[in-house]
């Protein structure tokens, strides 16, 4: 059978084609950009440390720039200079908040919370590619036995594992949203 000059195998094969081409507009998450295709180096200089916590801004600024590297699409810098686009970030406070209590109404856990400011900035249009002012993350963590420093910074000598968990859930966060344009 022919329709109009094309057999009905050749219309088959050029509809086939079709919706091969067009696909279903899915992809895998991590691997598309809304960013301007121009923009091939990013700064990440070392994010500002607002608060009392030691090494804070070292360990966000590393898991950031090791989130995008992972990421691998874009060459990560420490510089603000020489680059395409700039993510700049500043960790405005820390808070320890109670979770639950002793019998002898003594906290046994806490809630570490942080909160951050964070911007990209493109560079050659001089204009925001993405923001977030006041982006807020969490952890919980049981007390020490016989831990009575409440103070935010001394929550992170006392428990790594929740330190690590946040600083990874930030940089994978910020990562995310920026690149998926959520």
């Amino acid at each position: 059978m022919r329709l109009r000059g094309v057999s009905l195998l050749g219309y088959a094969a050029l509809m086939l084609t079709a919706l091969g081409v067009s696909g279903c507009g899915y992809s895998l998450a991590g691997r598309g950009s809304f960013l301007p295709a121009y923009i091939q180096t990013i700064g990440v200089p070392t994010i500002t440390n607002r608060t009392a916590v030691f090494n804070l801004d070292t360990q966000l600024t590393q898991k950031v720039r090791s989130e995008f590297i992972g990421r691998g699409r874009y060459k990560i810098v420490p510089d603000a200079t020489d680059v395409d686009a700039v993510l700049t970030a500043e960790v405005l406070n820390v808070v320890l908040i109670p979770t639950s209590f002793s019998s002898q109404q003594l906290a046994s856990s806490y809630k570490v919370q942080m909160t951050a400011r964070v911007e990209l900035r493109d560079l050659k249009e001089n204009k925001v590619l993405w923001e977030n002012p006041s982006l807020v993350f969490s952890q919980d963590f049981p007390v020490q036995s016989g831990a009575t420093d409440l103070n935010p910074a001394a929550f992170f000598g006392q428990d790594e594992a929740a330190f690590e968990r946040m600083t990874t859930d930030f940089a994978r966060t910020i990562v995310s949203s920026i690149l998926e344009a959520f």
